[in-house]
C-alpha cells in the first residue's frame, strides 16, 4: 500500500481530520496527544500555529504507529521540505500552491485546497491526493453533489466552519472526511481546557461513524 492509499484508507475508516492549530507549542501538543488517545487517527498541525515544526516532531514521535502526522497550511516547497523533515507523513494546502507539485513528486499525500470546479481540476491535474474544499462553508454539502457531475470519483474533504451536525451532512454527500479546527479543538491548542476537548472529541467521532 502506497503512502497515498493509507492515508485515504484511515481517512475513510475514521472520516475525521483533526486540525491543530495553536498559539502555545505545549499545549499544541498536548492538545493533539489527546485527539489521539481519545481515537483520533489523522492529524494535521498547521504551520500557521506557534512553532509548528516542533510540533510536528514531538507529535509524530509520540504518536507513531497510532497516527497519521501531517502538516497544513503548507504553501510553498521549502515548507514541503522542512515539513518532512519534522516527521510529517502528508501535507494539507489552503489552495492549489507550488507545495503541491513539489510534494507529489516528492511521493508525500497531498490533500490540496481549492473551492472551484477551475481549482478542483488543477488539484487533481498536479496528482493531489484528495482535494479539500475550503472554505467548505460557503458553498455547503450540496456542492459535493455538483462536483460529483464532472469529477465523478472525487476524493474531498470539506475544511471550514464545520461543526458537529454540518460533518453528518458532509459526510453524507459524499465527502470521504471532514477537516475540523475550532469546533474541534476549541482553546485547547492555546493552553484551553483538555477535559472539554476530550469531550468534544468523543462526540466528534461518534457523530461521524456510519
Amino acid at each position: 500500500m502506497t503512502a497515498a492509499q493509507d492515508l485515504m484508507a484511515t481517512l475513510r475508516e475514521t472520516r475525521l481530520l483533526a486540525i491543530v492549530r495553536g498559539a502555545d507549542r505545549a499545549a499544541s501538543v498536548a492538545t493533539a496527544l489527546a485527539l489521539v488517545e481519545e481515537g483520533v487517527r489523522a492529524l494535521e498541525i498547521s504551520l500557521s500555529g506557534h512553532e509548528p515544526l516542533a510540533v510536528i516532531e514531538e507529535v509524530a514521535a509520540r504518536t507513531a504507529g497510532r497516527a497519521a502526522v501531517g502538516a497544513g497550511t503548507v504553501l510553498t516547497p521549502a515548507q514541503v521540505d522542512a515539513a518532512v523533515a519534522a516527521g510529517a507523513r502528508f501535507v494539507v494546502t489552503p489552495a492549489v500552491a507550488g507545495s503541491v507539485p513539489h510534494a507529489v513528486a516528492a511521493g508525500l499525500p497531498v490533500l490540496c485546497g481549492a473551492l472551484t470546479p477551475t481549482e478542483v481540476a488543477t488539484a487533481v491535474g498536479h496528482g493531489a491526493t484528495a482535494v479539500k474544499i475550503f472554505p467548505a462553508s460557503t458553498v455547503g454539502p450540496g456542492y459535493l453533489d455538483a462536483l460529483a457531475g464532472p469529477f465523478p470519483g472525487l476524493d474531498t474533504v470539506p475544511v471550514g466552519g464545520i461543526g458537529k451536525d454540518q460533518a453528518v451532512e458532509y459526510l453524507a454527500h459524499g465527502a470521504c472526511a471532514v477537516g475540523v479546527a475550532g469546533p474541534l479543538c476549541g482553546d485547547a491548542p492555546d493552553g484551553g481546557d483538555l477535559a472539554a476537548l476530550r469531550h468534544r472529541t468523543r462526540a466528534f467521532l461518534q457523530a461521524v461513524q456510519p
